[in-house]
């Protein structure tokens, strides 16, 4: 066992330093400023491509945890750079918050409020300011977190709203991509409010956050969490459940997610609760793990219709989740299945030529999905957290 979780932390530190210096070294933008919008499945940038609320805030976060890790200068610089750029070009100055996109020359291109991306943002200033000390970065991130608790929360149901215009009205569509569903309330946008939250309180211990974080915990237990263990998806206003599809990535992300937001407010007696309610979730994502270790794309409530291609981000968020598992309950099951998808990230997803992560496969490993290596939504955060979670679990 110790020389497999040697060798495992070895991969891991060196895979880190790949996807960081692969980052540095391919996407930073010299003509316009910070960083290309768009780097095609080919690895052919393309410079004019707008550049992405979601992305930048990755990249933040990406260099901030980054130099945390590898205290190199080089991923400081590139943080600060990331930086910079989010508060110059992305900030609205107008009415607060933060802009969805710009174009490639830095000007705002769609600046609607996407609750989901200003959540990242709080996400990658407070990695930032855990990082470098930045008062700024702090300052920003509770301004944003004040902004969602007073724009986007639901005072009625409870909860919070996907999207508004640029002035802080609602939005009749809201969704967040072309491959979501149009409905108010979301399970993806909820677990990443959570997530940016709870590193915010890390650094931030306000009663009025730590009261928002312990409201989200409930919320995620009674309305999005499925008696199977599975994560409910879409919702109405006053929720109502509006979907039955499964994604197996996002159960395997909300198990390790939520337990290290309840490690911060919970007592003793609830963490006991949770870690049983985590657990079942773990246990009910392994219906998507195929032989070779992979994690599957989505499914059914009834398992009959599947779409079985495996994407990069599922894979890492299967790495955590099961090695978070394994540290609960100590079951050998958890580990080995962290190890079988390690396995299957090297031989399928690493380009070990020019470095990243491929999209991912389709179902027969007939062709590689022919989607970005950096984009819009392929960012450096799914796999270089993965990587500095698995090594600080691991030692």
């Amino acid at each position: 066992m110790e020389n497999r979780i040697s060798e495992l932390k070895s991969d891991l530190s060196i895979e880190l330093v790949r996807i960081l210096d692969y980052w540095k070294e391919h996407t930073v933008d010299l003509e316009h400023g910070g960083f290309y919008g768009r780097i095609d499945h080919q690895g052919i940038v393309v410079a004019t491509a707008p550049k992405g609320l979601v992305l930048n805030a990755r990249i933040l976060y990406a260099f901030s945890a980054g130099y945390r890790q590898t205290k190199q200068a080089q991923y400081l610089q590139m943080a600060q750079r990331a930086f910079k750029y989010l508060c110059t070009y992305f900030y609205d100055k107008t009415f607060g918050g933060m802009f969805w996109a710009v174009d490639a020359d830095g000007k705002p291109l769609d600046t609607k409020k996407q609750v989901y991306g200003i959540a990242f943002c709080i996400y990658a200033l407070s990695e930032y300011h855990i990082a470098f000390e930045s008062k700024e970065a702090l300052v920003l991130a509770k301004e944003l977190y004040e902004l969602l608790e007073s724009k986007s929360y639901d005072k009625v149901n409870g909860g919070y709203f996907e999207a508004f215009t640029q002035g802080w009205t609602l939005l009749e569509s809201p969704k967040l991509s072309n491959k979501d569903q149009d409905s108010p309330k979301t399970m993806n946008t909820h677990l990443h409010v959570l997530e940016a939250y709870s590193n915010l309180f890390k650094i931030w211990p306000n009663i009025k956050l730590k009261n928002s974080i312990v409201e989200l915990l409930q919320i995620l237990k009674h309305y999005f969490i499925s008696p199977q263990g599975h994560l409910h998806l879409f919702f109405s206003e006053d929720w109502r459940l509006e979907s039955d599809t499964i994604s197996y990535g996002h159960d395997i992300e909300a198990s390790w997610l939520i337990w290290d937001a309840a490690k911060l407010v919970e007592n003793e007696q609830q963490l006991l609760s949770t870690k049983h309610i985590i657990l079942s979730i773990a246990q009910a994502a392994r219906k998507g793990l195929d032989t070779d270790g992979s994690l599957l794309n989505e499914s059914n409530t009834e398992l009959t219709v599947w779409n079985k291609e495996r994407h990069w981000w599922q894979q890492a968020e299967a790495m955590v989740g099961w090695m978070n598992a394994w540290q609960l309950n100590g079951l050998q099951e958890n580990f080995e299945t962290v190890i079988d998808c390690w396995s299957f990230i090297k031989i399928h997803l690493v380009d070990q030529e020019k470095g990243e992560w491929f999209w991912g496969v389709n179902q027969d490993y007939s062709k590689m999905i022919q989607e970005d290596k950096a984009g819009f939504w392929k960012c450096p955060y799914h796999n270089t957290r993965m990587c500095i979670e698995m090594l600080h679990r691991l030692n």
